[in-house]
């Protein structure tokens, strides 16, 4: 009977601490027959957590069931020391033993201390009923759910009724009495702290788990958010640009249009060259937005200083002189040209857009030896806040030079010349 209960509660604590997810992890598709009673098991589990006292009273009712059969039955009278035992008293004792099983779970050492007057009288009277032996099942959840420190005056409240009956009740040697209840003792312990540790084991992987879908979730934010972001300024440097410079072009040709057909037919070829660059650009630009794109992407790559030529030649189109002085060899980065091209691109935009008739722009682009380069961008206009209108563009500058850990510095030129000054410097590049 003392195998069999012990079993049973280790089903039940099996039930009540191992997560659901552990019965289904299996590296290959289990047999039907495995798959039912895995099943099962969840199904049972899921029930004892909606309704502990369900189970709680079915285990308790068979304990004192087998415990007043054991009495009615006289079986106690078979392993007891001494059969001169008041059957009133016997009685209680039984009760006393399986009863208080029903708070096991949730007050297990304070069943243990109630059933230690009936343990032991039971072991003074000699009586030994097999229902003492339920003390496992409460130590079991003692080592479960309590403190380990209370093990050690567990242990004493359960020996000292052993030790009292091998005084009292002495029967063969003294190691016959007390090493297979120490063991009994011993193993219950053991069963209660490897399920404790199963179930904290588990319980921090699925924590872990849970923080690495947060840390992902958070991840994949800022990601979007910087992916919003370059968007944004790739955007305003494509539009704000081609529009200024459509616009230049649109007024050049309509003052043109009366006086010299040819000179508006060349602006208007230039509108639409323009236009089809910026097209193409943000087409470019919107496919990284599309998910779900049956044609493959357009591998054109980003503006490099390779390409400043042509911008220079389109803003000159659009009526803006621009004059360029270039020093040193351009050994830099990819990341670092495109920086250095939209910089210069959105001053010259901004020139464009609030510089007035008749200014003229001038580029000095120098690099060094080590790396470092300087970029110095001036106008002749009416000067003016270019972002006074709501606009990111100096925004959008200093971000791009604050990823390569570069200075930028934008503002009217000092008095008194006129006009606007865009000053980039970007440190030696770090070695890879």
């Amino acid at each position: 009977m003392t195998e069999t209960g012990f079993r049973t509660e280790e089903s039940a604590a099996t039930m009540d601490d191992v997560p659901e997810d552990q019965t289904t992890r299996a590296p290959q598709t289990p047999e039907p027959l495995t798959q039912y009673l895995q099943r099962t098991v969840q199904r049972v589990r899921a029930f004892d957590r909606r309704h502990p006292l369900v189970w709680d009273l079915h285990l308790t009712g068979f304990w004192t069931a087998a415990a007043l059969i054991d009495f009615l039955g006289d079986g106690w009278t078979r392993v007891a020391r001494s059969t001169d035992v008041p059957d009133a008293l016997v009685l209680v004792l039984s009760l006393a033993l399986s009863l208080p099983l029903l708070w096991r779970r949730s007050h297990p050492r304070t069943v243990l201390l109630l059933m230690a007057p009936a343990l032991l009288v039971n072991a003074w009277t000699g009586a030994l009923l097999q229902a003492a032996l339920l003390q496992l099942l409460v130590v079991f959840h003692i080592a479960l759910r309590s403190p380990l420190r209370s093990l050690w005056w567990t242990t004493a409240v359960c020996m000292a009724p052993v030790v009292l009956t091998v005084v009292r009740h002495p029967q063969g040697t003294a190691d016959e009495g007390l090493v297979p209840h120490a063991m009994s003792l011993l193993v219950a312990v053991a069963i209660g702290i490897t399920v404790r540790t199963r179930r904290a084991y588990t319980a921090a992987l699925e924590d872990r788990a849970r923080r690495l879908e947060i840390e992902r979730d958070q991840q994949a934010r800022l990601s979007a958010a910087a992916e919003r972001t370059r968007i944004a300024r790739e955007m305003h440097d494509i539009i704000g640009h081609n529009l200024s410079v459509i616009t230049g072009l649109a007024d050049g040709g309509r003052y043109a249009a009366a006086k010299s057909p040819e000179r508006a037919g060349q602006a208007l070829d230039a509108i639409a060259g323009t236009s089809r660059q910026a097209l193409s650009e943000l087409r470019r630009l919107l496919d990284v937005l599309r998910e779900d794109d049956p044609e493959p992407a357009d591998l054109t790559p980003q503006p490099a200083l390779t390409d400043l030529d042509r911008l220079l030649d389109g803003v000159r189109a659009a009526g803006l002189p621009v004059e360029a002085t270039i020093e040193g060899d351009p050994k830099i980065s990819p990341g670092r040209q495109l920086t250095l091209y939209r910089v210069i691109q959105e001053a010259l935009t901004n020139t464009l857009k609030h510089a007035g008739p008749n200014a003229t722009s001038s580029i000095a682009l120098s690099y060094a030896d080590t790396g470092a380069v300087t970029v110095t961008v001036t106008d002749t206009g009416r000067g003016g806040t270019p972002d006074s209108n709501g606009g990111r563009g100096l925004t959008g500058m200093r971000e791009r030079t604050a990823l390569y850990g570069g200075t930028l510095e934008a503002g009217p030129r000092p008095h008194p010349a006129h006009g606007w000054r865009v000053h980039l410097h970007l440190p030696e590049e770090p070695a890879q």
